[in-house]
């Protein structure tokens, strides 16, 4: 059976990317457009000569290969889907490994406390064994299948135009920052633990709403009016379903995080080498403390 257009396209890519860091292919070499400033350069060239941005080593040309692995004008937003799918997984996996029955109709509301816990969910700052990489963790585990299913559904409608607003480096810097505000207000001021990406979600909704404040017009509206259902619907959730580890402290201080990054940011793609390379290097900033926090969760789990 055929693949969707949009899929062949993506495999296509995908297989084009491989055979490039490979070394593969039979294709002519052509010049380029340096990722920093958009200048044409040559076939050769190592080294933009507008800019001076590596063609090769730069955060920009990273940037751009994996943009081009992910595909879309959406890439990080497919990512964070990917990896949030992927810790479900490994949550569960490991909730069945600690002698956790969370097969049939369980695994929707539930998913093994000590699994979540050696995973890195946050906790109050009053707990003996709060470790700060917990901030960072917690962003990408969910309580359950109608937990993450929700979060997912969400990130996918509104995660793609913030992506597309302002790129993917800044995109992902305000899912990060807006996660992190949700954990620092959670772990103050909540009574119990915490999961899912519902608080960074809702930072790019806060952003979004910054955002759509600069204008009037009709579409703006609407996707105010969508914006505010689906911030109802989150508090709602952790209102109702609190045992899904939801919980309203991180929603708040997710959306009002990002509701100052979308004031302090202008809503426009980086327009020139200098703004790109700060737009990258703040994207990489949080790659790298997401990344540092995961290997301080792998380093911590059999000390739990």
């Amino acid at each position: 059976m055929a693949l969707p257009y949009r899929w062949q396209v993506r495999l296509d890519r995908w297989k084009n990317s491989a055979r490039g860091l490979f070394g593969g292919g039979n294709e002519q070499p052509r010049p380029k457009l340096c990722p920093a400033c958009g200048s044409l350069v040559g076939i050769t060239a190592t080294r933009c000569h507008e800019c001076g941005t590596s063609l090769r080593f730069s955060l920009a040309a990273i940037s751009k290969g994996l943009s081009g692995v992910f595909g879309g004008n959406a890439p990080v937003s497919t990512l964070l889907l990917i990896v949030n799918l992927i810790m479900f997984g490994v949550t569960w996996l490991v909730g069945m490994k600690l002698g956790e029955n969370t097969g049939g109709l369980n695994i929707l509301w539930g998913m093994n406390p000590e699994a979540l816990y050696r995973l890195g969910e946050n906790i109050p700052f009053r707990y003996d064994d709060h470790a700060w990489y917990r901030f960072f963790t917690s962003e990408y585990l969910h309580g359950g299948l109608l937990h993450i299913g929700m979060n997912m559904l969400i990130l996918m409608d509104i995660g793609p135009l913030v992506e597309e607003a302002y790129g993917s480096a800044r995109f992902f810097f305000f899912y990060t920052v807006s996660g992190l505000c949700g954990a620092l207000l959670s772990a103050t001021l909540s009574s119990h633990p915490s999961v899912g990406a519902s608080g960074a979600i809702l930072g790019i909704a806060g952003v979004l709403i910054a955002m759509t404040g600069r204008s009037s017009g009709i579409q703006m509206q609407q996707m105010r009016s969508r914006l505010i259902s689906w911030v109802v619907t989150i508090f709602a959730i952790g209102f109702m379903f609190q045992g899904l580890r939801t919980d309203n402290w991180a929603h708040l201080g997710g959306i009002a995080g990002g509701f100052v990054l979308g004031k302090i940011f202008a809503d426009r793609q980086p327009q020139n080498s200098k703004e790109r390379n700060m737009a990258y290097a703040l994207g990489w900033l949080a790659v790298a403390a997401v990344a540092t926090g995961f290997v301080f969760m792998i380093l911590r789990f059999n000390q739990q």
